[in-house]
């Protein structure tokens, strides 16, 4: 893995360069175990809040403004945003998500927003 932070969907295999964990989701993945997910951890709290993901209905239309929607929650979550940080200076961290839409999905907005933030400091 060449990158510190990757995406990988909880359908993809476990694989032991994946490093750290994380399902991202506000929701646990339908049809998921435990053990064939082989999460790390669950960090539901940093996934767009249930209001913001009504709102956004898996709408490519609506993809600018969630975007910018989602950074802004992302932005009040200080310490959430820290400790994935944290986990992707000591080594890999993989952000674990559902969606089927990789271009349009939450997991895409929180790996380039932690990208940004490793850039930076």
């Amino acid at each position: 893995m060449s990158e510190p932070i990757q995406t990988k969907r909880v359908y993809e295999p476990y694989n032991s360069d994946d490093g750290t964990r994380v399902l991202v989701e506000r929701l646990w993945p339908r049809g998921i175990t435990h053990e064939r997910l082989h999460a790390d951890t669950w960090l539901r709290e940093i996934a767009p809040t249930a209001a913001l993901r009504t709102w956004y209905a898996h709408d490519p239309a609506k993809w600018p403004e969630f975007v910018t929607r989602y950074t802004v929650q992302l932005d009040s979550q200080p310490d959430l945003v820290a400790s994935l940080l944290e986990i992707a200076r000591r080594g890999p961290l993989t952000l674990v998500y559902a969606a089927r839409d990789m271009e349009h999905s939450s997991a895409l907005v929180l790996l380039n927003y932690l990208k940004d933030r490793l850039k930076t400091r």
